[in-house]
């Protein structure tokens, strides 16, 4: 009802800002080149914070970086257990037994 109220009064919801993992405002500028390969936690968990933020879509994401949708949710579910550091691979078993 809110929402509505926003609307029709010209005053539409802004988006949150999108933030990065380490705090700062993001921007598409900030997202990984479309041709990683080497894939950081950092370039990780700056791909599944701006899917979050709304900057990119899951979909766009997914097929923008060729990931699986169950690889991106895996990042996503070790980001929001265990932050930019579940995201390493080395460290993959620890986290996910955890």
């Amino acid at each position: 009802m809110t929402e509505m109220r926003h609307f029709r009064e010209g005053n539409r919801p802004q988006r949150p800002e999108a933030i990065s993992p380490n705090g700062l405002s993001m921007s598409m500028e900030d997202l990984p080149p479309r041709d990683t390969t080497r894939w950081v936690p950092r370039r990780k968990a700056d791909v599944v914070a701006g899917v979050r933020c709304g900057l990119i879509t899951l979909e766009e994401a997914c097929r923008m970086y060729q990931l699986s949708l169950d690889e991106f949710r895996s990042w996503e579910r070790l980001f929001e257990r265990h932050g930019v550091r579940g995201l390493r691979t080395t460290r993959i078993k620890t986290y996910r037994t955890g």
